[in-house]
């Protein structure tokens, strides 16, 4: 009798972009992020204040409050060629970004 083993074949993948944003002061840093277009993207959004953020993004469908002192991970894209703003719900005049896909 011949007794055959399977292993199962994992496919290999590459390490999806990750990229972080602080928020400090009501800003975002960077304010600009650059991604590679049509790519998957973990964000990894910091919030050093000690009040509460919302990261809100109508051109990404994203919104995710981010206590004082907390990080949050957003998954983005993959995204088309073009300009996505997002901004902070609770500070709407300050903490302004975009993410860029090329």
């Amino acid at each position: 009798m011949l007794l055959t083993v399977l292993l199962p074949v994992l496919p290999v993948q590459a390490a999806r972009p990750e990229l972080q944003i602080e928020i400090r002061d009501h800003l975002f840093y960077p304010s600009v992020v650059k991604v590679p277009a049509n790519t998957k993207i973990k964000l990894v959004v910091i919030n050093r204040d000690p009040t509460p953020e919302e990261f809100e993004s109508y051109e990404l469908n994203r919104e995710k409050v981010i206590m004082g002192g907390q990080k949050a991970i957003i998954f983005i894209g993959p995204l088309a060629p073009g300009v996505y703003p997002f901004f902070g719900e609770f500070n709407p005049k300050t903490a302004q970004g975009k993410v860029i896909a090329e």
